[in-house]
């Protein structure tokens, strides 16, 4: 067998020759990936080689990244890719579909396996019947120690429950599929494009398996004897990767770290890159936030810092002139937003409404300040509650007089709260303020 020891990836050159066994090995992995798929970005190649490598040691990581093969068209190799990881994977098992969990507890009851599923545009589609529960189990699997309770035949005919492990290496290939939001942050994403102009070459399983085979023989070789390395290794991350993040980056920096070389430094521009990836799509909307998390940026947006209490019926009304598309008749939700639901949404980040002096229903600003910071709304270092109202000196000196409150123009009653004030009209709905 002939392993390539120099490979390229744009800008770096990966010398194989003076890092160790592993990287050696996970270079010829590259080379051999080079030859027959077609990406827009050569770094995506290094990164289908340690995806393939570290199935063989997920047990030792703990986690294992979903790898997301992503294409705009047919005919982009998202298949072919499916294919070669079936030949260079720890014992995998290529499935067009999944007819349902219990079927995947099922394959994983002797040994952990790589799944490879292709069609995920279809098979995974939302709008499928059953398909929750079957996605729910591929985004538990993802850590180590995540198991289905399944029905098992027991004696005299009766049955057991039997908790199945359902931890697993996971390759997905799909049409732009549309993954829930917790099934793409466990993901890694892979882009592939239309080979236009015979820049790689077909794979011709008759031609080429044996070669494969080779290749596979090295990869599980080389990840045997890294094994107990990538177990106890703890390398460092780029600042930010932390969370989710850290958790599907770190088995592939282990193998790096394995590698030598300038694997970890391959591993680092991934990470940096898929972060970015991530703050972009945040920012543009691409990304759908649940409403709790929605709700708390808009009402940060409407509500200043001089107003302590807000009523219901404001903060609906601020809600809806502010976004329109999220919390009016227009939304996804069918009708605009009410005070009942506000409150329903708040009490599930456990907010509650109070009353104000004047028996007025609403929400004191002072309960959303620790959400708002521990959601990044606000500063880390913004206190979690109002300072404390400061006695005046004794040696200050006596106020003698106030500003009387503005009054209402149409009845004459004081304005206590600031958006009245701003009005000139109180919160009274009879007919003649509502003229």
């Amino acid at each position: 067998m002939t392993v390539s020891s120099a490979i390229h990836d744009g800008s770096t050159v990966h010398d194989g020759s003076s890092g160790s066994i592993l990287g050696v090995t996970l270079a010829g992995v590259r080379s051999w990936f080079a030859r027959f798929i077609c990406v827009p970005d050569d770094i995506d190649l290094d990164l289908l080689a340690l995806w393939a490598a570290h199935t063989h040691v997920a047990l030792e990581t703990y986690s294992t990244p979903r790898l997301v093969l992503d294409s705009t068209m047919p005919g982009s190799g998202k298949t072919t890719v499916l294919e070669h990881m079936q030949r260079l994977c720890h014992a995998p098992i290529q499935a067009a579909s999944i007819s349902s969990p219990a079927l995947l507890a099922r394959m994983l009851s002797k040994g952990i396996r790589t799944i490879l599923i292709d069609e995920v545009d279809r098979s995974l589609d939302p709008k499928k019947p059953g398909v929750e529960d079957l996605i729910a189990i591929l985004n538990s699997g993802y850590k180590r120690g995540a198991t289905r309770p399944v029905l098992v035949p027991g004696k005299g005919g009766d049955w057991d429950v039997d908790e199945m492990s359902t931890y697993s290496p996971v390759a997905m290939a799909g049409n732009s599929p549309h993954l829930p939001d917790d099934t793409r942050s466990r993901s890694i994403r892979v882009l592939l494009m239309p080979d236009l102009y015979g820049v790689v070459e077909s794979s011709d399983w008759e031609e080429i398996e044996a070669d494969a085979q080779d290749h596979a023989e090295a990869l599980t070789n080389a990840m045997d004897d890294a094994r107990e390395f990538i177990r106890t290794v703890r390398p460092p991350l780029p600042a930010g990767c932390v969370g989710r993040m850290k958790e599907k980056w770190n088995p592939l920096m282990r193998v790096a770290a394995a590698a030598g070389g300038d694997w970890p430094e391959v591993v680092d521009r991934l990470i940096k890159r898929d972060m970015q990836e991530v703050e972009m799509e945040r920012e543009e909307g691409l990304m759908k936030l649940p409403p709790q998390m929605v709700l708390l940026i808009d009402l940060h947006a409407v509500w200043p810092d001089s107003e302590p209490f807000v009523n219901s019926n404001e903060l609906v009304r601020r809600l809806i002139e502010r976004n329109p598309d999220y919390w009016d008749v227009v939304s996804a939700y069918g009708r605009a937003l009410t005070v009942q639901r506000l409150g329903r949404t708040l009490v599930q980040i456990k907010i509650r409404s109070t009353k104000n002096a004047l028996d007025h229903r609403g929400y004191a600003r002072a309960d959303f300040l620790k959400s708002w910071r521990q959601s990044g709304i606000t500063p880390p270092n913004e206190p979690s509650r109002p300072s404390e109202t400061v006695e005046p000196s004794m040696a200050a000196a006596p106020v003698t007089s106030v500003t009387p409150a503005k009054a209402c123009r149409v009845c004459a009653a004081p304005l206590l709260h600031p958006a009245s004030r701003a009005s000139g009209i109180c919160a009274k709905r009879d007919s003649a303020h509502a003229a």
